[in-house]
């Protein structure tokens, strides 16, 4: 029995080649590496908290919702009384949320830095952690 070359060649290539796998062990998280990524993290929250409260903002205003409750709460509280959007004008808003963003980036660049110390010390103890890798 003579096989043709594309017949042989189509058994070659029905063959899988066996995978590789590759186990590595996580035992150590560069300090200044981690805190350099959570603070790029907190900075990209920061921003979209600041973006996502100006957003809210301006639909919130556009459809009225504002209005409403400063209706409510002037009929509520009375005529002499200051309205409400004087408490929570654009100003107010985006300095609370600039002031919360700041404060986003400051605790997260401090959480990484303390799981990455705390994951240094627990590597002493556990050995560190079990990656296993293949091509597939």
């Amino acid at each position: 029995m003579t096989t043709s070359v594309a017949e042989r060649l189509a058994r070659k290539t029905a063959k899988r080649p066996a995978s590789k796998q590759v186990r590595l062990k996580l035992v150590y998280i560069d300090f200044w590496s981690s805190v350099k990524i959570s603070f790029l993290a907190g900075l990209a929250v920061a921003i979209i908290g600041v973006v996502a409260s100006f957003l809210l903002w301006t639909v919130l205003t556009k459809t009225g919702v504002f209005d409403t409750v400063d209706q409510l709460f002037t009929s509520i509280s009375g005529q002499g009384s200051n309205s409400l959007m004087d408490a929570i004008g654009l100003g107010n808003v985006m300095s609370f949320s600039i002031i919360v963003g700041i404060l986003d980036i400051v605790v997260i660049t401090a959480l990484g830095a303390v799981l990455a110390l705390l994951y240094n010390l627990s590597v002493k103890i556990t050995g560190g952690l079990l990656v296993g890798f293949t091509n597939s």
